[in-house]
């Protein structure tokens, strides 16, 4: 690397977990039979894990299947950007006492569609990165 590149600042754990809990808008990548899929969704970090509403249907289908799941959030912004991926395991919330705990959440659907179904993502790693943004340096 020439010593006027800038490919970005490597955060913290504890840094990028903080990006995630004042962000609600991500995507999931979820992969069966080696054929990846991705979702755009709406999310709600807490501390210790990531909690997503959904429909029976594709995404909670691959995710029955291969309960291994990334999720990347990112903000580009005046001169900056970030991005967070966290890798790590869906499950579904089955009992009525983690489902009225997820309630209090206030994670609401974005559409007009019914989402009752929660899904509860524990991190496995959480990386993420902070960019200046700024055209690339001459090639000689």
């Amino acid at each position: 690397m020439n010593s006027d590149e800038e490919p970005g600042v490597v955060l913290s754990r504890n840094e990028a977990w903080g990006l995630l809990q004042g962000s609600q808008f991500g995507r999931l990548a979820v992969s069966v039979a080696n054929q990846p899929d991705i979702f755009p969704l709406n999310f709600v970090a807490t501390a210790d894990k990531i909690w997503i509403r959904t429909n029976p249907g594709t995404k909670l289908a691959e995710m029955a299947i291969n309960a291994l799941v990334a999720l990347e959030c990112d903000e580009v912004g005046d001169g900056e950007a970030w991005s967070v991926v966290v890798k790590g395991t869906a499950r579904v919330v089955e009992s009525q006492r983690e489902i009225d705990a997820a309630d209090l959440l206030h994670l609401e659907s974005w559409t007009k569609t019914r989402k009752w179904t929660y899904v509860e993502i524990t991190p496995a790693s959480v990386n993420g990165r902070r960019f200046v943004l700024g055209g690339e340096p001459e090639r000689y």
